[in-house]
This record gives structure tokens, sequence and C-alpha cells, in this order.
């Protein structure tokens, strides 16, 4: 199936999450990933004890020297950590990948609740990446700070997740885990219609890294030529599988199980 991805984002030394987690989704899933990378970030299951920014220059190196060559059927962004960067991603998104969609994970703060974008930088994140999106993956935090309001239930996500689109992305999927109760829904917005999928809660804390998965299962498929709503689908029922067969791993939140579709494919084999 191929499908060339490129991730802008940062890295995590766990593992977990990050360009580590998006390459290992991209890879799984049959696609093949690429990355511009933003940030070092300290981190493991229990949290991030540092980020170390790259110059803006070194980011848009990365992007222009991958796209000149290579070449991307799906962009994924993660973790934009401030403006000037912000500014300058989209600076090389404008010419260079105009053709090329773009999914756009807002990446705002650590599981652990460690900040990764800085305290201004979500009105730029407004400005100048969501109107280039074709799909924006916020959790329901995320969106509270885009909406600058609270979404405490299903309806309101409904209507923020319309929202959300007004602000520029084409389609906006809009993630549930955050509320309280049983079942997780997730609404798409695609533009014309909602979708909603609901799923029951998994009780586990081997979840670091499912908004980064996520987003990369769904820029894969989205590279492979899926339509929003069916890429939506497989994305959500691969990190469902790598969160049930989550590895014990860490001592706070462990890491999801990456390749536990070709684990399951290995025994079927055997």
């Amino acid at each position: 199936m191929q499908g060339r991805v490129l991730i802008i984002a940062g890295s995590d030394s766990g593992g977990g999450a990050g360009i580590q987690a998006d390459l290992k989704t991209v890879m799984a899933l049959g696609g093949y990933g690429m990355t511009a990378v933003t940030a070092v970030t300290v981190q493991n299951t229990q949290g991030v004890g540092n980020v170390y920014p790259l110059p803006p220059q070194a980011v848009t190196e990365q992007m222009e020297t991958v796209l000149d060559d290579i070449g991307a059927d799906c962009i994924k962004t993660g973790m934009l950590h401030d403006a000037p960067l912000i500014e300058a991603v989209a600076k090389i998104l404008r010419p260079k990948a105009k053709d090329i969609p773009l999914v756009a994970d807002p990446v705002m703060a650590a599981k652990g609740g460690r900040p990764l974008l800085e305290n201004d930088a979500a009105v730029t994140l407004k400005k100048e990446i969501l109107p280039l999106a074709a799909l924006l993956t916020p959790n329901v935090p995320e969106a509270e700070i885009l909406l600058q309001k609270k979404i405490a239930d299903l309806e309101a996500m409904r209507k923020a997740a319309c929202d959300l689109a007004a602000l520029g992305p084409k389609a906006v999927l809009l993630k549930g885990g955050h509320l309280p109760g049983g079942m997780v829904t997730d609404v798409l917005w695609d533009g014309t219609e909602l979708h909603e999928w609901q799923s029951p809660r998994i009780p586990t804390t081997r979840t670091h890294g499912t908004g980064c998965t996520l987003a990369s299962a769904i820029a894969t498929a989205r590279a492979q030529g899926l339509g929003m709503k069916d890429a939506v689908a497989r994305a959500r029922d691969y990190v469902r599988g790598a969160i049930l067969n989550a590895p014990r791993l860490g001592q706070g939140h462990g890491p999801l199980n990456h390749g536990w579709m070709m684990e399951k494919q290995t025994q079927t084999d055997g």
C-alpha cells in the first residue's frame, strides 16, 4: 500500500510518543515515514524532564530537503513549540505542500501535564496552521484552548467540532477521551456532516502517545488513498488494539504496542 508521510514533530526519548510513535505507526500500517524534528524532549513514562527546541531553520531545512526529493502523500504536524517555529513551518507548507493533505495534531501538553506549546503560540497556531489543515485532531482540553470555551459533554463536542472547522481546517476530529464516563466518543465533522464513534473506555494507564499515534495512523491512511471517514475508522481500530496489547513498560503512563498487528499476523501465520 505504501504512502509517504512527512512527520513534523518532536522527539520522545522514551519512544512512546512524538516522532518515535509516529514512525512506528506509519511502518506498522504499511506506509513510508519521514521526519522533520522540531525539538528533543527528555522524557519517560513518568513525564517530561526538559525540552530542547531546534531552531526554525533547522526544521524548515529538513522539510524542504525531504519534499524536494522524496515528496509526500500526506503531512502530519505534532509538537510545534512556539510562534516563530509555527510561522516558519507554515511558510514552507504554503508553497511546497499546498496540494498535500495536512493532518494537524495541536499538541499542547504532555500526558503528565508539562506544556509543549508556549502560552502565546496557540493564537499563531490558529492563524497559520489551522487554515492549511485537511484534518485537525484535538482532544477536549486542546479544543477548549483553541475555542476559549468549556466543552462539558457530547452535545458541546458536536458544536465544538463545527466551531473549530470555522477556524479553517476542512475537517475536525474531536477526541472525547478526557470527558468522564464509561464510553469514549470521538466526533468527526468532515465538512458536510457529523460522524461519531463510541468505544468502551479501557481501564489502563498504558496510553502514552495515543494522540500522536492516532493522527499518524490517519495520515498514513490518507496517504494510501482512504477517504476521511474510513481513515479515521481504521486509525481508531489500530489505536484501540495498540492499547489493548500494550507492553508493561515504565512506572508511569506506559507506551502502546505499535506493532500489535504484525505480531498477530505472525501468530496467525505460525
